[in-house]
């Protein structure tokens, strides 16, 4: 018989240059989707750059178009270029830290040196266009102008056709109107022009509220009138009883011959020192400070919401403190059973949200209904939050309860750090437990939390969350002009300021936010100078 098997020849390594050219590919496969992956950020970038330089070229802003411009090339060129490896990484936290700390900052510094709030919100011409439209009335022999209500960009306007000669115009509320060519007709009257969205009368009956608002200049003059439409078919004339002298810079009711002028304020106002509002934004320097310590109804309640920020920030520091550093020193005994349990007993309230602690321990403190009263006092009727000396020893207490636990951790951590042998040479000093703790291992301890202590009289200095959810600042004071109470703390009177109340000051909170944040920088300065005598115990 004759052996048909076959043989299979083993198979030969790969040769050097085969090696070779197989990890050249393979790191040309993974460049590749680095390069396509790059190329794919970079273009949501792009477009993100692309869409805001057209917003800000539509409303002129050209300082931050060209911002926006030059970073956006900046980047291609960081990211395209092989070189610059440093930079790739620092582009983006650079960007994100003037966008979100630096531009905050300095913004925020800006507003306080302004009169921005409510009635001074915008712009001189948006302001004029503002009270124009405010006191605009029918023209009694109007001629009816057929119109059509179309949109771009999200922005309404009026294609307009003049019933007299035929022009059609087109403009908006910030546009006043333009004479426009190649309008497709319907009889009499445009219906649509190219990049515009024409609405149809369905839409234009969703939208009514918004139509019936629409007021559109009829001449870059506004004592020319404005042409608006009660039912998007049909505009009439409308002029303003105000009539504005630019070259004077004054505003004359026509009806009154009442005459408002622009004297530096930021508004028309009068002889009697009467305004009319809205006002625009101006720069008025030290105004707010100068205000915030010179005006009675302000100076009272700031001096008053000042000394309670210091005394609840020191206070809260000083009792989380030492009841953090006595339970440690008490769970760091190694004969007490069940130590891991207490401890996690202990930290549980720091496990919770603090703003949801909070609110409920306003619930419990309710006065009416509220745990405390009904159950632990026996239907007590207790003011905790509304009598102003409870409601402060209310807040001191939540606190406590929301900051003890986190001290207790970093005390127990400190206390574990410290040496055994320095309690044995201190006993064998003849030295009593009392001055054992007092003279070695405080100062010890302290090396290591006084840096954290001055991070809590910061955080407690500025702690909005439980003053807003468990009193709200109240109860308020009486007779001022700001919204603020006496459990308020700057950073809450800041916001009530800001965002409270019939008038909302912006300028004057951002003056407000000047003031603390110079006052926590000079205190953490010098309590940091301060801790450095304790490094020498290292």
């Amino acid at each position: 018989m004759t052996d048909t098997t076959t043989t299979t020849e083993p198979q030969k390594p790969p040769t050097r240059r085969q090696r070779q050219a197989a990890s050249i590919a393979e790191a040309a496969s993974q460049r590749i989707g680095w390069m396509l992956l790059k190329i794919l950020l970079l273009a949501v970038v792009d477009a993100v750059a692309l869409y805001a330089a057209f917003v800000l070229f539509t409303h002129q802003e050209w300082v931050v178009l060209a911002l926006v411009v030059a970073v956006a090339i900046l980047v291609n060129y960081i990211y395209f270029s092989r070189k610059r490896v440093a930079a790739k990484y620092l582009t983006p936290g650079i960007i994100f830290l003037i966008l979100f700390q630096v531009f905050t900052l300095l913004y925020t510094g800006y507003i306080g040196f302004t009169n921005y709030g409510t009635g001074h919100n915008g712009s001189k011409d948006q302001a004029v266009s503002a009270l124009m439209a405010s006191a605009q009335e029918r023209v009694e022999d109007s001629p009816t102008f057929p119109v059509t209500v179309v949109e771009q960009f999200g922005t309404l306007g009026l294609l307009v056709t003049d019933p007299e000669d035929g022009d059609v115009s087109v403009g908006t509320v910030e546009q006043p109107l333009q004479e426009v060519d190649g309008a497709e007709m319907d009889g009499d009257r445009a219906v649509s022009i190219e990049g515009w969205e024409s609405l149809s009368f369905a839409q234009v009956i969703a939208r009514s509220s918004e139509v019936e608002k629409l007021s559109v200049d009829f001449s870059d003059d506004p004592n020319d009138g404005a042409i608006r439409t009660p039912d998007g078919q049909s505009g009439f004339l409308y002029v303003s009883t105000l009539e504005y002298d630019e070259p004077a810079g004054t505003m004359t009711d026509v009806r009154s011959g009442t005459v408002y002028s622009d004297n530096g304020t930021g508004a028309f106002t009068a002889e009697d020192g009467e305004q009319l509002l809205p006002g625009w934004q101006i720069t008025v320097g030290f105004d707010n400070f100068v205000r915030a310590v010179t005006d009675s109804s302000i100076r009272g309640p700031l001096i008053s919401v000042t000394i309670w920020t210091f005394a609840f920030a020191l206070i809260s520091v000083a009792t989380t403190f030492f009841l953090g550093l006595l339970l440690a020193i008490v769970f760091n005994n190694t004969r007490m059973r069940f130590r891991n349990g207490y401890r996690i007993l202990l930290i549980l309230p720091y496990a919770f949200p603090a703003f949801l602690s909070a609110l409920v321990w306003a619930g419990m403190m309710n006065e009416s209904f509220g745990f405390l009263n009904q159950v632990v006092f026996g239907g007590a009727s207790i003011p905790w939050l509304t009598d102003p000396v409870l409601a402060k020893v209310s807040v001191l207490i939540v606190n406590l309860w929301l900051g003890f636990p986190y001290m207790f951790l970093v005390c127990m951590g400190a206390l574990q750090g410290i040496p055994e042998e320095v309690n044995e040479a201190g006993v064998m000093d003849g030295a009593n437990p009392w001055q054992v703790f007092r003279q070695i291992k405080l100062p010890l301890l302290l090396v290591t939390v006084a840096p954290l202590l001055i991070s809590s009289f910061a955080f407690n200095f500025n702690n909005f969350n439980l003053i807003y959810m468990l009193t709200g600042g109240g109860p308020r004071f009486a007779d001022v002009s700001i919204p603020v109470g006496h459990t308020d703390i700057l950073i809450s009177m800041v916001y009530k300021v800001a965002f409270t109340g019939q008038t909302r000051d912006y300028g004057l909170a951002s003056a407000f936010t000047i003031l603390i944040f110079i006052v926590v920088a000079a205190i953490s300065i010098i309590s940091f100078r301060k801790t450095k005598a304790l490094e020498e115990l290292n």
